[in-house]
């Protein structure tokens, strides 16, 4: 059977020729070591895949713990720790494998993402050398197993309210942490139901009496396999997915801990009971302790891409075998591939899948210099920040639609759990709320627009916020964004001046670039000029905000997805002249055109689409669908999905 043949291909287009191989070398990039390691130990335990369904509840939570002590032994979960300690010293390396890894067994990731990206990730950013040589070689190696005990029963986003105390004794010299009431109750915890022999706890730290905001805390909450006293511990029990990770509450009565138990590279308390900190600003100080620890966001995102990916594999290879109906009274059934409509599903979100990659390895690199050292900067920081924000946001709700419409793509087998959508869809669900709330997220992104990510940018809450933009003009608000600056130099590029929208071809990736460019400005200085009314009518900041809320998330989104759009098309500049070069550019073009299509009403309501512009963008994305449909087994094989993870022998052959 023929799966290659594209019947509806335009006249005279000329297919390219994919070089497979080569494509995942490009996609793979300068961590195609270290991806092909995580793919070896992958493919050696694959068998969790059905142990998650047939082992008991507690024996698979077992199986877990074991593969991901295991893998440790490998290096793969360690690349992102100081050498000195056993790891690899590379900080991109350890984002790299951790996406990787998202193609296979979730709650392994998890497990992983937990142990040495939360628990270890707050030892290595928070602490200093004590911590460092007293807890990383064991917790590199699995052998110390730990939790990160950061969210509350009442507070989940709102770190800065947490209701856990940590109040220093300074004749004891020790803190003494304490959980004021259910709400301060910790909640959700991975490792902590079963394996977790400490926990970094974020309290409130109170110092003579005085609180200085949330810190945290390094505090034993088992020994020899038994909570110690003082602490409680609660199973979380099961839940919609990922119920290979022990995740659990945790309550303290009086915990008694060392000072030097306080992760103090921040701040820290003499042993006489002052209180010192390199950051006088607190709300300063408490943003640049979470800010270290922003791998975790980026971590998330890259999963979800991958996720995505696992889903697309199997939902193409199976679409480009099964057969429906005839095409005509003598013909065989057609393949489900050459329908438009199926490709119309798929192919669209194979491209903004390739977008999505591109993108994360732009917010990879920004990360390992950050935090390298290569770029260290306040600025540079804050930018980070919002860009891991956004991309972990669209990286995980697209995982969450890809993984659904590859379930219904695949028909009733897709329904089976032997062929991945179960657990697909079960495990990664959470990836929207966890490592914060998208929403949430999102609003962070367009804090950092509102304000260009000025000095006062940590001490800004959302009142703070809107009393920064509504003091100055709203002309200053857009001239300082960057999406000012773009659109500005890309109009003098196109041609038909102010008409460049109408003039300019659909597939010139400059027109593309304005387009997005122009919708996050406009959306920008909307949000500006809303704010500014509210107040001027005398209105409270708060209610004003939540008011344009709707607006705000609006704009990080037009933001991000611009961004998106920027990494595919740079690293399309970047690649040799061939076929690979010529399927990316048509992916790039589907990819922006489609993301347009999809927000049609608001391009024309704002005059930048006619409606005969419309309609030609539409004819063009499915253009674009016929000549990418012969090459999409070929897109989905280059992202290195090692068979035994795919778990579909009926669906993908």
């Amino acid at each position: 059977m023929s799966t290659d043949r594209t019947p509806t291909a335009p006249a005279g287009y000329v297919q390219p020729e994919l070089d497979v191989r080569a494509l995942t070398e490009v996609l793979d990039g300068e961590y195609a070591e270290i991806r092909d390691l995580v793919r070896t130990n992958l493919v050696t335990y694959a068998s969790v895949l059905e142990e998650a369904e047939e082992l008991g509840f507690d024996a698979y939570r077992e199986r877990v713990r074991d593969i991901v002590v295991e893998m440790a032994a490998t290096g793969q979960t360690g690349m992102g720790f100081p050498k000195r300690y056993g790891g690899g010293g590379d900080v991109g390396a350890s984002i790299a494998a951790f996406e990787t890894a998202a193609f296979g067994d979730l709650s392994v990731l998890v497990k992983t993402g937990v142990q040495f990206g939360l628990f270890g990730g707050a030892i290595l950013h928070l602490g200093t050398e004590r911590h460092h040589d007293a807890y990383l070689p064991d917790l590199i190696t699995g052998k110390l197993m730990g939790c990160f005990a950061m969210t509350e029963t009442g507070h989940g986003s709102n770190v800065q309210a947490l209701g856990t105390v940590a109040r220093y004794d300074a004749a004891a010299q020790e803190f003494v942490i304490t959980t004021e009431g259910d709400q301060a109750r910790k909640d959700y915890i991975g490792n902590a139901a079963r394996h977790g022999e400490l926990a970094v706890v974020f309290a409130q730290l109170e110092v003579g009496g005085e609180s200085e905001g949330v810190h945290a805390f390094v505090v034993p909450i088992r020994s020899g396999g038994e909570t110690v006293p003082g602490v409680d511990i609660e199973d979380d029990g099961r839940k919609m997915g990922l119920n290979g990770v022990d995740n659990g509450r945790i309550r303290f009565d009086g915990v008694r801990v060392p000072r030097e138990a306080l992760l103090n590279r921040f701040a820290d308390v003499t042993p006489e009971g002052v209180y010192k900190s390199t950051i006088d600003n607190p709300d300063r100080r408490f943003f640049t302790m979470l800010g270290t620890l922003v791998q975790g966001r980026v971590s998330v995102g890259g999963a979800g891409v991958n996720t995505a990916k696992v889903a697309l594999a199997v939902a193409t290879k199976y679409a480009l075998r099964r057969r429906q109906f005839a095409a005509g009274s003598q013909e065989e059934e057609q393949l489900l591939l050459d329908y438009g409509l199926h490709q119309r599903r798929l192919l669209p979100l194979i491209a903004q899948t390739y977008a999505l990659h591109f993108a994360q390895d732009v917010l990879r690199a920004q990360l390992h210099n950050v935090f390298s050292g290569l770029e260290d900067d306040p600025q540079a920081r804050r930018r980070l920040e919002a860009r891991a924000a956004g991309t972990k946001a669209l990286g995980t709700w697209h995982a969450t639609r890809v993984i659904q419409e590859c379930r219904e793509a695949c028909g009733g087998a897709g329904y089976l759990a032997v062929n991945r959508f179960a657990a697909l869809k079960a495990d990664s669900d959470i990836f929207t709320t966890f490592e914060g709330d998208n929403h949430v997220l999102l609003q962070l992104v367009a804090k950092g627009l509102l304000t260009d990510y000025a000095s006062e940018f940590e001490d800004l809450d959302q009142l703070g916020m809107v009393r920064y933009v509504t003091g100055l003009a709203v002309e200053t608000v857009i001239e300082k964004t960057s999406a000012h600056k773009l659109l500005e130099r890309v109009r003098d590029l196109l041609p038909g001046g102010d008409e460049w929208d109408q003039e300019a071809g659909l597939l010139d990736s400059e027109y593309q670039l304005a387009m997005f460019r122009y919708r996050e400005e406009h959306m920008l200085a909307g949000v500006a000029r809303r704010l500014k009314a509210g107040v001027d009518r005398k209105g409270d900041p708060g209610a004003v905000f939540s008011e344009v809320q709707d607006h705000v998330i609006a704009v990080a989104h037009a933001h991000v997805e611009r961004l998106v759009l920027e990494a595919f098309v740079e690293k399309m500049r970047t690649l040799p002249e061939g076929g690979n070069k010529v399927a990316l550019g048509l992916l790039c073009d589907l990819h922006a055109l489609s993301t347009i299509e999809a927000d049609r009403a608001w391009f024309m309501e704002h005059g930048r689409l006619t409606v005969q512009r419309s309609k030609a963008i539409t004819r063009e994305v499915t253009d674009l669908c016929r000549k990418v449909r012969p090459l999409a087994g070929g897109l989905v094989d280059a992202w290195g999905v090692p068979a035994a993870m795919l778990r579909a022998p009926d669906l993908v052959g």
